[in-house]
């Protein structure tokens, strides 16, 4: 494999990054499909009205925390593993991506263990009611059994596009996708499985993602690879890719903390209907939020590259292309959300009362997402440059720290609209914050050094 194809030193870095970032975004748009399909079929299950949607939404933290613990691992290592490379250490790179890949199967396995036990009352604690607890039951119970599965396609895959093969990286996702889109109609309705079907095709289109990262990974096509002698778990290397990885382990255990207190505030408000609304509205953040962080994690491996070769001034313009594209993204979608609620509602429900109750919310909701956009790109610079501290410190700030709180109290006055405006409140002080701490800590500092000269040979 000619190893120049993937240096992030040469060429322009708009091009380095869309190499990585559009095939990226393309998998991770076709990633969200999974759960958004599964939302969008059991929405219009016949005699189960939003009963069966509103069940699903209340498993949505626990798939959340499982995904966070994969990202523990993908997001902590993966960075660590292109800094490497920039700094020419293709054997600590290695080591790095065996030690994620035993921290994934621990944590996957304590995982399943934990949520299989607990599944009942932690459901019932996540938001479900009598009635929409057998759908959430139905749905978790054969989703855990995939754990493992989804651990590996989507912890592992980020060292598939921290090497610069983000075609191959784009094909784990998008062949789990289609097997999913395929079967999920075929299980639910043909077989009348219902919930149980989604979960079905879930976990079987998972598990191929999972054996295609690990034939590639293995493979000479790799630049680095996935090596038994590298399986051994090091302390201090361990703590690097937990250090690095917390930032995108604490995204969506806050994730999951938010959704658990709407859940719940919902249902004490507004009942199943606005829970219902709440997992429509997510799945629709869930799909126009991947452009953002495709085109964000596909300049962290070209920024992290340069920044362990030295290259500060080509790490300045990966921010500066990284944020632009962003926000003009954001900028696209929040004039959908304002413009045509309703149209985007429908995908998913017909029912007139959903709809005349999800256009206001959404409004709010996704009111000043053109901010939440600056957070992602602000923290995607952090943990790209392997500043570990900062990542996790915003992390918290905007879910823990501002939105949950406003959660609990807002409605207290407002209602079911407190909800979503503290969703709102969160994305105006969190995005400012992240941005501007960047800009002052890192973007600026980075004018100041020089770059260093290339080793002689």
């Amino acid at each position: 494999m000619d190893r120049d194809q993937n240096d992030f030193s040469k060429g322009s870095i708009s091009s380095n990054i869309l190499v990585l970032a559009l095939p990226m975004t393309a998998a991770q748009l076709v990633n969200v499909l999974y759960s958004v399909v599964d939302r969008i079929y059991l929405g219009r299950l016949p005699g189960s009205s939003h009963l069966a949607l509103t069940g699903l939404g209340v498993t949505i933290p626990i798939v959340s925390i499982i995904m966070g613990l994969a990202n523990l691992c993908g997001t902590g290592g993966a960075p660590l593993c292109s800094i490497c490379r920039g700094r020419g250490d293709d054997e600590e790179a290695e080591r790095i991506m065996g030690n994620s890949f035993s921290l994934l199967m621990i944590l996957g396995v304590a995982a399943t263990a934990f949520f299989l036990a607990l599944k009942t009352p932690i459901l019932y604690l996540f938001g479900a009611s009598t009635e929409t607890f057998p759908y959430a039951n139905d749905y978790m119970t054969i989703y855990l059994c995939g754990t493992l599965f989804v651990m590996i396609s989507l912890g592992m895959n980020p060292f598939i596009n921290s090497q610069g093969f983000g075609k191959i990286g784009m094909m784990t996702v998008v062949l789990g996708a289609a097997v999913n889109i395929i079967l999920d109609p075929i299980f639910i309705f043909l077989f009348q499985m219902g919930v149980k079907g989604a979960a079905l095709a879930t976990v079987i289109s998972q598990g191929l993602s999972a054996v295609w990262v690990l034939q590639f990974l293995t493979s000479r096509r790799a630049l680095l690879r996935l090596r038994v002698k590298c399986l051994g778990m090091n302390r201090k290397r361990t703590g690097q890719i937990i250090s690095l990885g917390l930032s995108g382990f604490f995204m969506n255990m806050t994730n999951s903390l938010v959704q658990v207190v709407c859940n719940a505030t919902l249902q004490s408000y507004g009942g199943d209907l606005y829970v219902g609304i709440m997992t429509i509205i997510n799945s629709l953040r869930e799909v126009f939020i991947m452009p953002v962080h495709g085109l964000t994690n596909g300049s962290q491996p070209v920024a992290g590259f340069n920044y362990g070769a030295g290259l500060y001034g080509r790490v300045r313009e990966a921010i500066r292309f990284s944020v632009i594209g962003t926000v003009l993204y954001a900028g696209l979608f929040w004039a959908a959300a304002m413009g045509v609620p309703g149209l985007l509602i429908r995908v998913f429900n017909n029912e007139p009362e959903v709809i005349a109750a999800g256009i206001p919310a959404m409004r709010i909701y996704f009111g000043l997402f053109i901010l939440m956009s600056l957070q992602i790109a602000g923290q995607g610079v952090f943990v790209g440059l392997g500043r570990s501290k900062q990542a996790v410190f915003f992390s918290l700030l905007r879910k823990a720290v501002i939105n949950a709180p406003l959660t609990v109290i807002l409605p207290i006055w407002m209602g079911t609209t407190g909800v979503f405006v503290a969703e709102a409140v969160s994305q105006l002080i969190g995005g400012l914050a992240c941005f501007a701490t960047m800009y002052w800590t890192v973007y600026r500092p980075l004018g100041r050094m020089k770059d260093r000269e290339p080793a002689a040979i």
